[in-house]
């Protein structure tokens, strides 16, 4: 007898590869490939759409289904059942949390003025459609405090705009040309991997590479020269460079009668620091900055790729000014791979959201977000600034980024503050939320986005569906807008209407459409710009403007006027926190496992009998560090470094660098000042 057998059948999944792009704070501008299964994100590589970019792609962005998929991603929204900090929440419908929301903004509204709702995010990580579009809409509309992003690129974009207008830089790309690299204040091992590579073959034609950094950063182990400077001295470098340019002959007067005004003003103020003066205050041999000014004088093309490191202490934006000025002074444009490159964001100048908004902002009362503590205060407000009754935080992670984390967290506690976190993992912000909605990442959401490093623009399709219950930024402000009646006929809401309002804002938005359409990525219309060349300062003189009167008059001590180091006998370290290469500020920063030290130099840790993996206390008057020690013997003395975006869980004790980091402002922009942190360090008991 035969038994006949039914057969087995299998079904193989199928893996669709879908393109994206990566929006997330850094210049390079990734174009990925992103491979689905299921509905599932499994894979996430580079593509070569971008040419810049050509295939490869961080780990960061490449383990980010981690972040997608982890266990504390937000799936739905929560609402507070515990003590704020706490994080007990427990499950709502949509439905409840936005009324609960719409009630609160209403009352707030009614009893204490629009202005007791503050709006905190930080668009970084975000394109035209999630960042100041329908959101900004919804606070205007309500007469919502106005916040002042100042966290980066503020006193630098102060100083680029006051000498040059949004005048863009030199493509990175272009750098591989060029005879001579100075690398200042950025460290793109961490923070635009693409750069290295292009570096490395600048070198290999012959290039030198300078890199201006207090910590010997992997391209110093590489350099020609590593100028270890005293952090908060970028400026007198930079002046004393201006000067011995001017001293030594090598100043372009002709360039600069033709080009510049200003000239007599900053050669005065630069005359003040003889490379003599400067060698005492930056802590750098002088035979180092002479030879440092020669290599610069006698070479050519010349680039400078200056960063946002420099800017973030009390002379930050006079520093990067005066930075910005040596390719003038030196004669350094008018060449291709000559000149400097800070940020590329002016290739997308007449890019406006406004259309998107499509509501004009009123005269409300603006608060930066570096004193969000002080804001939060208990006693904050009158009965001309109401005091902060709503807090809405989207797009940050006010408790892992803001100075004076212990006033911050101290605000966040306050049981008469309403505060919700839109987000897509459980930050520490959002433990002390009352209400938590959970937010779509980029793969789950369209983004349009230009870059700032690389020119190329995205319009990414979203290639999974929202985990969970996950909503994108636009449609719940879209939503609470209409729930609040605030809608108006006519605003743009749909990811198609929302990025026409935008394209629409520039002439050249067709160009730019049609592209998207046709290749899935758009260029500017002048992707390798020489300056000087074909592209000149878009100030209205076209000129060089050194010492421009506006930022003349908002510098405490002037343009130029150098603040002497806050350091003091009790607190003589110099405590930086840079960017890490596993986060990218505090996103990402749930999975990084365990403790993370404070990294100090041998000559420091000798001094203070610590041995490396000790458990150290840093502290100041604001507050106090408990974490471990990791001793560097690359690192020069007197500075000490942990990286910023640590949340809670990275120390002992639950603090990080930014309960030590004060909550004041640069020279220019009212920017932060994380590097004026001034510490003690020393074994814990």
């Amino acid at each position: 007898m035969t038994t006949e057998q039914t057969p087995t059948t299998t079904t193989t999944p199928t893996t669709t590869t879908l393109p994206s792009a990566c929006p997330l704070d850094c210049p390079d501008s990734c174009s990925l490939d992103v491979d689905v299964e299921d509905g599932r994100i499994t894979r996430v590589d580079g593509s070569k759409l971008n040419d810049y970019t050509d295939g490869f792609i961080c780990g960061k962005v490449r383990k980010i289904g981690e972040h997608v998929y982890g266990d504390e991603r937000v799936r739905e929204p929560l609402i507070r059942t515990g003590s704020k900090g706490d994080a007990a929440f427990r499950p709502a419908t949509w439905d409840e949390a936005m009324e609960r929301i719409v009630s609160e903004f209403k009352q707030a509204k009614q009893s204490h003025g629009g202005e007791s709702i503050l709006p905190y995010s930080y668009g970084g990580s975000n394109g035209y459609l999630s960042q100041d579009s329908v959101d900004e809409r919804l606070f205007r509309r309500l007469g919502a405090s106005q916040l002042l992003k100042t966290f980066c690129a503020v006193p630098s974009g102060a100083a680029h705009t006051g000498l040059y207008g949004r005048m863009p830089g030199v493509s990175l790309s272009e750098y591989v040309d060029s005879r001579m690299i100075t690398v200042w204040g950025t460290n793109p091992s961490a923070t635009g991997i693409h750069f290295v590579p292009v570096i490395k073959e600048a070198k290999k034609r012959g290039a030198y590479l300078v890199v201006v950094d207090p910590r010997e950063i992997p391209l110093a182990k590489q350099a020609d020269l590593h100028i270890a400077l005293k952090p908060g001295t970028d400026l007198p470098v930079a002046l004393g460079f201006i000067n011995a340019l001017f001293e030594r002959g090598a100043a372009d007067l002709d360039f600069l009668a033709e080009h510049a005004t200003g000239v007599d003003e900053l050669r005065a103020r630069a005359a003040e620091w003889p490379l003599e003066r400067v060698a005492e205050v930056s802590d750098v041999a002088i035979a180092k900055l002479q030879t440092w000014v020669d290599m610069y004088a006698s070479t050519n093309p010349a680039l400078i790729r200056c960063g946002w490191g420099l800017e973030r202490n009390r002379n930050g934006g006079s520093a990067v000014a005066a930075v910005l000025a040596l390719p003038a002074i030196a004669g350094k444009f008018g060449v291709r791979a000559g000149g400097f490159t800070m940020s590329n964001s002016g290739t997308w100048k007449s890019v406006s959201t406004e259309g998107a908004i499509n509501e004009r902002q009123p005269p409300t009362r603006v608060i930066n977000m570096t004193q969000l503590g002080a804001a939060l205060g208990q006693n904050a407000g009158d009965a001309s600034t109401p005091p902060v009754k709503v807090l809405f935080v989207y797009n940050a992670n006010p408790l892992a980024t803001a100075p004076d984390q212990a006033g911050v967290e101290a605000g966040l506690r306050r049981e008469d503050l309403f505060t919700v976190v839109f987000e897509q993992v459980m930050t520490d912000t959002a433990r002390y939320a009352d209400v938590v909605l959970p937010a779509t990442t980029f793969l789950e959401h369209r983004e349009l986005r230009g870059g700032y490093g690389s020119t190329c623009m995205f319009d990414a399709k979203p290639v999974i569906n929202p985990v969970g219950k996950a909503r994108s930024n636009a449609s719940v402000f879209a939503e609470l807008c209409d729930r609040l009646e605030l809608s108006r006929e006519g605003d743009p809401t749909s990811g198609d209407e929302l990025t026409a309002a935008v394209l629409a804002s520039t002439e050249l938005g067709a160009s730019w459409s049609e592209q998207l359409e046709r290749d899935g990525i758009a260029v500017s219309d002048n992707p390798r710009p020489a300056q000087f060349v074909d592209l000149f300062p878009a100030t209205a003189d076209r000129k060089i403007h050194l010492v421009p009167g506006h930022l003349d008059a908002e510098a405490p001590m002037g343009l130029y006027g150098f603040q002497p180091d806050p350091a003091t006998d009790a607190h003589p370290l110099a405590l930086i926190s840079p960017a890490s290469s596993q986060t990218i500020s505090s996103t990402f920063g749930q999975l990084i496992k365990g403790i993370v030290a404070i990294e100090i130099s041998a000559e420091d840790a000798a001094a203070r009998n610590i041995s490396d993996g000790d458990r150290v206390r840093v502290f100041n008057a604001a507050g106090e560090v408990i974490t471990d020690a990791r001793v560097d013997q690359d690192l020069r003395a007197g500075v000490v470094v942990m990286p910023k975006g640590l949340w809670t869980r990275h120390t002992h004790n639950g603090a990080t660098s930014n309960v030590l980091c004060p909550d004041t402002e640069a020279d220019l922009g009212r920017g932060a000042c994380y590097n004026d942190a001034r510490v003690q360090v020393e074994r814990a008991e």
